[in-house]
């Protein structure tokens, strides 16, 4: 049974939806003002993997994960380049879905944006206040009145008198308590703004995603994700919000990522010390990245290093080449290896344990490949099918060793032109020659393996 580890209990709780045959998902997705980095690329690959195992357990998933289009960082940014926010939203969300194919990301099955989200935003304010859960401020903002949810910390472990005590909270003239937050902002100065019965401005963020996920999902559903660093203030507040306005209970399981660190400290654009997937992707491709991200436990922390990314290259240069030379075979249902797989998978999305199944089943395809042929045929069968529940394996061999040429303009067929010749001088014990021809390939980054029937290639 699928165990999953629920940040609200701090503790794995076998995995029962509230309905038998579907599950329900939100995820908070990116706030385009910028290229994603490999902090985002965590978050999309994490939940995307655990979107496919829950596939491939037979449910019907609806996963919904957001687009953040309105905050004051994209404001800011509009501005400062003389552009609408919508014409800056919708180039980043261009080069998030860009990102997003390379890393061989499936669609989710909504991505709702918070712009077109207005009146449920609006309508829930309006009930919070009905409620006294909020209440308007002599400046046009509409604040959440946090001391009247008792439940307020369950998520995070925090305490109202700890809060207090300890936090720095920012000074505000117009809250009630320091601990509120803004539900909606009045509109200031060169800054775009909605109607509402509070005057003209724009919604805060944490309201946002309640609304956007009980639209979509209903009141209570079943998994809520995202990044750790959203569990407090975002995610508390989402909790907050939501079951003051519904008076129902909010998601069941809350399923937070680690981060990824540089030199021991979170990777993120406010220390500036990110690297956007598209710098990584120059120099790796899109399933090294997501190999990268899988060695590690979703929860733990990761460090980023290119000795990291070069090891994932290593590694699924080894699973690529188990696979060369038998891709016409049919996987054998239910073996050891895949109840491995899934008995990994179903312990809170281990695929650190996922991956070793795949190189045990490489260990196999290699063994059996000249002694027994159609059990291999069948276990790399198998070995492609598991890897397709990470993301993983499912270019053609053959073509993810040639990759992509970004050291020369020779194409496919010339350097194939190269190895014939390079055949026929072995053939006619030229080996001088052929030694010249494979150096030529080599300066190129071009690698040669030579094999009983014919010689590959792929490039370094």
């Amino acid at each position: 049974m699928l165990q999953v580890y629920n940040s609200l209990t701090n503790q794995k709780e076998n995995f029962v939806p509230i309905n038998p045959e579907q599950v329900r998902m939100y995820v908070c997705g990116m706030t385009v003002y910028d290229y994603c980095h490999l902090g985002h690329a965590r978050v999309m690959i994490v939940f995307d993997t655990i979107y496919r195992h829950l596939k491939s357990l037979g449910y019907d998933v609806n996963y919904v994960r957001n687009i953040t289009d309105i905050d004051d960082k994209i404001i800011e940014r509009a501005n400062q380049n003389s552009e609408p926010f919508e014409v800056l939203t919708q180039r980043f969300i261009d080069a998030m879905h860009d990102d997003e194919k390379s890393l061989g990301l499936l669609a989710p099955s909504l991505e709702p944006r918070a712009t077109d989200h207005m009146p449920n935003i609006i309508e829930m304010i309006q009930t919070l206040v009905a409620k006294d859960y909020a209440y308007a401020a002599e400046n046009g903002d509409v604040y959440y009145r946090v001391a009247k949810f008792k439940g307020y910390g369950k998520l995070s472990g925090r305490l109202l008198e700890d809060l207090r005590a300890g936090e720095r909270i920012a000074i505000d003239q117009y809250k009630q308590d320091p601990l509120d937050f803004v539900l909606w902002k009045a509109v200031k100065p060169d800054e775009p703004y909605w109607d509402s019965p509070w005057g003209k401005g724009r919604p805060g963020w944490h309201i946002e995603c309640s609304a956007m996920s009980t639209h979509h999902l209903g009141n209570h559903f079943d998994i809520h994700g995202g990044g750790h660093d959203l569990q407090f203030p975002h995610h508390e507040n989402e909790i907050a919000q939501s079951e003051a306005c519904t008076g129902e209970h909010f998601a069941n399981y809350w399923l937070h990522n680690g981060f990824i660190r540089v030199d021991k400290e979170k990777m993120s654009k406010s220390l500036n010390n990110f690297f956007t997937i598209r710098d990584v992707l120059k120099d790796y491709k899109g399933e090294e990245i997501r190999y990268y991200i899988l060695t590690s436990q979703y929860r733990s922390p990761l460090q980023y290093s290119t000795a990291q990314l070069d090891s994932a290259h290593s590694s699924l240069e080894r699973l690529y080449t188990a696979l060369r030379g038998l891709e016409d075979g049919e996987a054998l249902e239910n073996s050891p290896a895949e109840m491995q797989f899934i008995a990994a998978m179903n312990d809170d999305f281990n695929t650190p344990k996922a991956l070793a199944v795949l190189f045990e089943l490489a260990h196999d395809c290699n063994r059996q490949r000249d002694s027994q042929p159609e059990q291999a045929l069948q276990t790399a069968a198998l070995l492609k099918k598991l890897g397709s529940q990470l993301g993983l394996l499912q270019t053609e061999p053959e073509l993810w060793f040639k990759g992509i040429d970004t050291e020369s303009d020779m194409s496919d067929d010339q350097i194939n032109d190269l190895i014939a010749q390079r055949n026929l001088a072995k053939q006619e014990k030229d080996w001088a020659k052929a030694d010249d021809i494979r150096n030529q390939l080599s300066e190129l980054n071009i690698a040669l393996k030579d094999g009983a029937q014919e010689t590959t290639w792929r490039r370094k």
